[in-house]
Parts: structure tokens; sequence; C-alpha cells
């Protein structure tokens, strides 16, 4: 019975959920984290927010979204991977985080009312979605008119040789890493066609813009690799 791309992406992170922190530093060279960083850095989250990140997995940005919205801020971290999930649980627990609640539930049907978070965040996600479109309204129509949607994605680099590059690196070299570090050579090999597949930055941002979102800002990291594009829900009219 062939999967669909869904429970593909399931059965992926059920399986690989030990090893994903591990193999994220491996694969990107640990530069992952300083991508996150530039991109809190470009959020500037104010203290007090309430905040969505949105395919939370282990829980990484939801807990930086934490400590940059306070204690009297909220963050939650949605997921659809009950294992990737325990891991983000772990560590919240561990650094006693109050303003954290992480829930398992589907990217493309938020269990949220309209107009609620501040910021709504995708970190290293949207690429496994079934239907990027639905997921970026999805994400638009639970912020807040005014608030922000951000996506750390990978992308697409464009440089001649460079390209051709990453596209060995994604297709050969990564699904051995995985079959090194975590014996997951088939789920890494996944994961690398979602990566080749997913669109570049020009089309994610026309994407952004036709989901309703307003001034998206793109920015590129490590010679296109990766990209932060950032989006405003327009405010709404006197």
């Amino acid at each position: 019975m062939v999967q669909s791309k869904e429970e593909k992406v399931h059965k992926v992170f059920e399986t690989i959920y030990k090893h994903y922190d591990r193999m994220n530093s491996v694969i990107s060279f640990k530069r992952h984290v300083a991508w996150r960083k530039e991109t809190m850095k470009r959020m500037n989250v104010r203290p007090g927010s309430e905040c969505l990140d949105v395919c939370c997995g282990t829980a990484d940005w939801t807990i930086a979204l934490a400590h940059a919205a306070g204690k009297n801020g909220k963050v939650i971290g949605l997921d659809f991977s009950k294992n990737m999930l325990s891991i983000g649980e772990q560590k919240v627990k561990e650094q006693n985080l109050e303003n954290v609640e992480l829930i398992w539930g589907n990217a493309m049907e938020l269990p949220f009312e309209d107009n609620r978070f501040d910021y709504v965040t995708i970190g290293f996600g949207l690429r496994n979605v079934p239907d990027y479109m639905q997921v970026l309204k999805e994400m638009y129509r639970v912020t807040k008119p005014g608030g922000k949607v951000v996506c750390l994605e990978t992308s697409q680099p464009t440089m001649i040789g460079f390209r051709q590059l990453y596209l060995f690196y994604f297709r050969y070299i990564m699904p051995l890493f995985g079959k090194l570090f975590a014996k997951s050579y088939e789920e890494y090999s996944w994961l690398q066609e979602s990566a080749r597949d997913f669109p570049g930055m020009k089309e994610l941002k026309k994407m952004f813009e036709q989901a309703g979102l307003i001034d998206v800002e793109v920015k590129a990291f490590t010679g296109g690799v990766a990209a932060m594009h950032l989006g405003y829900k327009p405010k709404l009219k006197q």
C-alpha cells in the first residue's frame, strides 16, 4: 500500500526522535543554532507575548521563544509526533519553564481561534507537511493583526557550483550520516527528498504573500542552504 506524505513523515519522526537533535547538528555542522539566533534577533519577540511554534519537534525554538517572551508570556509548541514531543517535554521540565505548553496536533488544522498569537513560527517543518499553502494560511489565521509569521527552512542555493555541491551533499552524504549516526538511512533519505523538492526563496516569498502576509522579509543563510521568511499580518483598518 502506498503511504501518503503525512503517513511517511509521521513514521520518519516517530523513528528518528532519539537522534534528531544530534543529527541536526551533524547535518548542518551546527549552523542551525546560529540561523535560529539570527532569526530570533529579527523577530524581536516582546516580553509578555503569546507565541505558537508549529511543527515544534523537540522544542528548541519553542524554548527560545519562551525565554524571549518571559514569565508573563505564553508559548505553545505543536507537533504531530508524540515521540518528538516527549523529548521536548524533557527539555521544558529540565529548564522548569512554566510558560510553555506542548501539545499534539496537526499543522494543517491548527486547534486555535482566529487572531490569537503575536508570533507564529515554523522551523524546518514546512517542507514536511502535505500542503505548504494550507499550513501558511492556518498560521496566518491564528496570528493577530499586526503579528508576525516566521519560517526558518532549508532552501535552494542558486550559485552555480555551490548548488550542485549542496544537492550532492543532501542526496548522498546526508543519508549516509543518517546510517552512521542514527542507523536510519531510509528516513534520512526521505528527508533529503523533502528538502530537495522544497520551493526556493522567491517562490516561498510569493506563497507568504498569497497567504495574505505583507512586507515579507527574506534572509538567506550559508549561501542559501537555509532561509528565513518573515511576514506581517495586516493590521485592522480603523
